[in-house]
């Protein structure tokens, strides 16, 4: 019966765009939590970019202004139609506010739409400029580190981490054992590691389809590793549950005794 420890999950990591390596934040064994970055691409254009969005989506004059025009505007409507009011000035003077208004009201909307495509630029800047940094997709350790600073960035793996609390046990069982394990069931593993106690390991997996070459099936299982005190792809041994039903061995019985010849007559004396 096959029996491996190996990681829960494996990533090779690779980034969104090309470039170049500017910043390597993690070395090989290093323990990683979700999101940390791993490393980081030249990024001055991106960098200038987010900047300058920012700095144009915070620039609020051009809405002051035109919420000040507004006012005006508003201010000279009212002064017309009181002026209309005591015949002072024609209905065409009070007209011509109204329509000076209604221009700067909508200048101040027009304003307002430009604001907001100022923030929505300012956010593709920042997601451009995070694509530059790689980050780890789970919490785990870096198994490899296929880069070194400075080197140009393509379509390839720049590292591999694993996920190494839990980690996944899998087992080749014989088809005889089959309905002996069912998902939840405890089963103590044997690492094959000089000075290392069993664990307990619970089976998350068993295959549907059973493997007729090998006449056997797979079960997977998770195994707690705090503190990564387990290091993966060892070997291990399982014990399995008796299954039940199973025929018992033939009873042995001892051989029966060879029976002895009746002794001869004993004859008189005459």
């Amino acid at each position: 019966m096959g029996c491996l420890i190996e990681p829960d999950r494996v990533a090779e990591v690779g980034s969104q765009v090309v470039g170049l390596v500017e910043r390597l934040n993690v070395e090989r064994g290093d323990a990683v939590r979700s999101g940390q970055p791993l490393l980081t691409l030249r990024a001055d254009v991106e960098r200038a970019n987010a900047n300058a969005a920012q700095t144009r989506a915070d620039i609020d004059a051009d809405v002051l202004a035109a919420k000040a025009s507004l006012a005006l505007a508003l201010q000279k409507v009212t002064r017309a139609e009181a002026l209309v009011a005591k015949n002072f000035v024609s209905n065409q003077a009070a007209e011509q506010a109204l329509g000076e208004a209604e221009v700067a009201r909508q200048k101040v909307n027009q304003v307002r739409a430009q604001q907001r495509i100022w923030v929505e630029e300012r956010r593709v800047a920042e997601a451009q400029l995070a694509l530059r940094t790689v980050r780890s997709p789970f919490t785990g350790v870096v198994v490899e580190r296929y880069v070194n600073l400075g080197e140009r960035v393509e379509e390839r793996p720049l590292m591999r981490v694993a996920v190494i609390d839990p980690l996944r046990v899998e087992l080749m069982v014989p088809t005889a054992q089959y309905g002996s394990l069912v998902p939840g069931d405890k089963v103590t593993i044997r690492p094959e590691l000089p000075g290392v106690d069993s664990v307990i390991a619970t089976v998350s997996h068993v295959d549907r389809v059973l493997d007729a070459a090998s006449n056997s099936f797979r079960v997977r299982l998770s195994l707690p590793n705090p503190n990564y005190r387990l290091p993966a792809g060892l070997r291990c041994k399982a014990d399995l549950p008796v299954v039940a039903g199973a025929p018992a061995a033939a009873p042995k019985f001892a051989p029966a005794a060879t029976p002895r010849p009746p002794p001869p007559p004993q004859r008189g004396t005459l």
